[in-house]
């Protein structure tokens, strides 16, 4: 058997109230993309963060090159040619092309910085390892989101001292035309016998390129997958969630209400105009569009966070959305895209994050009764399955899933009306998508008015009632339920296919 280029066996490693990993173990070979998939809270980014020495396990023991690293540090992970490319993209907008390669491993002379041959040598690798002509004096701000991974790629490895190379999430920006780019610099670096850790929730992108797979659940490894054809994708689902997935969306026999939110002549005078939509009680509502079709920005007003003229009614009354407090105060309520910045407060509890918008409720003579909002946040964990089943646990440690969850919990304590879901699983893994799901169609059917904004026509067609189509700012059609399919939905959303007069929105 080839020596493995990295292991780590019997890693334990714990948070208050969370044992994160127990008993891990992991090992790539030289030569080899390897994948790394879980449900999220499975223990993917605890053992990355292990590996990278930025967490130090209670147990275990990391090899890297057949040598034992104790204590792991940064330092001696980097110096054993370990390198880590983030999901998210650590770089200045206003540097340059070669200047961000080299950032932190400038080239200087006796004159100063060797900014011609930094450049020749950033431009050179990135035209020879990764198939990029990208000029060495373009700024990042003005390079596409594949791009500045591939610059992101070219600043881990452009010293030569790569031997692992660790790519976390790196596909979860692009669009799907730009993940070939990223897939073709991988498989340039496995022809050098660089050894490869790829962790993804994209499991087509898992089967696509990896040799083999490591599948974790609650916190160790439970399968290995040393064939990988393109019939693997549903027993990597089954070994992650620990049963089989019969049914991934929700069935539903509930029948739509009267309209209970009518939008007319709804306006930002950018990014969409004229949108009117009848949405009835009890109706999963979604809304479809390409990036620059208008989606996002029609949310982020009905929400109050943009700025926007038009006449929103619910329940026959016109309501005023023109801040977020406001749209709250009327029953409106969104579970953003970016939940981590935008729906919690990381450094809180669970519970201290549940009950943010019903202070009011939980206090007495203006003090928090503690007492009372961990009793409604542990019947919310209850209810919603929030894991790990801890009131006070950090929810900075939470899995995507479970912090989802937090956010819609918050929102049921406040009885709202109306919830908006923007990119509703997001960075969530495929178990806990079924979960959040199951959710939504539990709230349609107590009579609550969902919206689902989503990128995922999958999705959309899983979930939905009806859809609406946006493209350039206005809502080209609305797709209802018998004619909803994915290929149908793409089309419509791509302009792959003409939308007849029948289809517009009125």
């Amino acid at each position: 058997m080839t020596e493995a280029a990295f292991q780590l066996s019997g890693i334990v490693q714990t948070f208050p109230g969370v044992r994160a990993l127990d008993g891990a173990d992991l090992m790539v070979r030289p030569g080899e993309v390897h994948g790394l998939v879980g449900e999220n809270g499975a223990g993917k980014s605890t053992i990355i963060k292990v590996l990278a020495g930025v967490y130090q396990p209670a147990e275990g023991r990391i090899e890297v090159g057949g040598s034992t690293i104790s204590p792991a540090t940064p330092e001696k992970i980097r110096d054993a040619g370990v390198r880590f490319i983030h999901q998210e993209l650590h770089l200045v907008p206003y540097f340059t092309v070669a200047e961000s390669v080299f950032m932190g491993q400038e080239i200087s002379g006796p004159f100063g910085l060797c900014k011609r041959e930094m450049r020749s040598r950033a431009e050179a690798f990135l035209r020879e390892e990764l198939g990029s002509e990208l000029p060495g004096n373009r700024l990042i701000r003005d390079l596409s989101p594949a791009e500045r991974k591939l610059v992101q790629v070219a600043r881990a490895l452009v010293d030569g001292a790569a031997k692992v190379v660790v790519f976390d999430e790196p596909t979860a920006p692009l669009a799907s035309e730009e993940v070939l780019k990223i897939m073709t610099a991988i498989a340039k670096l496995k022809t050098r016998g660089i050894a490869i850790l790829y962790v993804s929730h994209y499991l087509n992108e898992i089967v696509d390129i990896c040799d083999r797979v490591t599948v974790f659940r609650q916190g160790k490894n439970v399968a290995i997958f040393d064939e990988i054809t393109t019939d693997t994708g549903p027993a990597l689902v089954s070994a992650m969630i620990g049963r089989d997935l019969d049914a991934f969306f929700p069935t539903s026999s509930r029948s739509a209400g009267e309209v209970a939110l009518r939008l007319e002549h709804f306006d930002d005078g950018q990014a969409f105009s004229d949108v009117n939509l009848d949405i009835r009680r009890g109706e999963i509502f979604g809304i479809a569009g390409l990036i620059g079709s208008g989606r996002e920005e029609l949310i982020d007003a009905l929400y109050g966070l943009r700025k926007s003229q038009g006449t929103l009614t619910l329940d026959g009354a016109t309501v005023d959305t023109k801040t977020a407090a406001k749209a709250v105060a009327n029953g409106m309520v969104l579970v953003p895209r970016d939940r981590r910045h935008d729906g919690l407060v990381l450094p809180m509890t669970v519970a201290e994050n549940a009950t943010l918008a019903t202070l009011d409720e939980n206090a007495t003579f203006g003090l928090i009764d503690r007492g009372k909002a961990r009793q409604v946040t542990e019947a919310l964990i209850k209810d919603l399955d929030i894991r790990p089943s801890n009131a006070q646990a950090v929810t900075r440690f939470l899995s995507g899933g479970n912090q989802q969850k937090v956010v819609l919990a918050r929102w049921l304590a406040k009885s709202a009306k109306v919830f908006i879901f923007d990119e509703p699983t997001v960075g969530v893994d495929v178990g806990a998508k079924a979960e959040i799901y199951q959710l939504i169609e539990n709230l349609a059917s107590e009579g609550a008015i969902i919206l689902i904004s989503s990128s995922d026509p999958v999705e959309l067609v899983g979930t939905c009632d009806r859809v609406a189509v946006m493209m350039r700012g206005d809502v080209r059609t609305i797709i209802e339920k018998q004619d909803l399919n994915v290929d149908h939905l793409v089309a419509v959303t791509t302009g792959a296919t003409s939308v007849s007069e029948t289809e517009h929105a009125s």
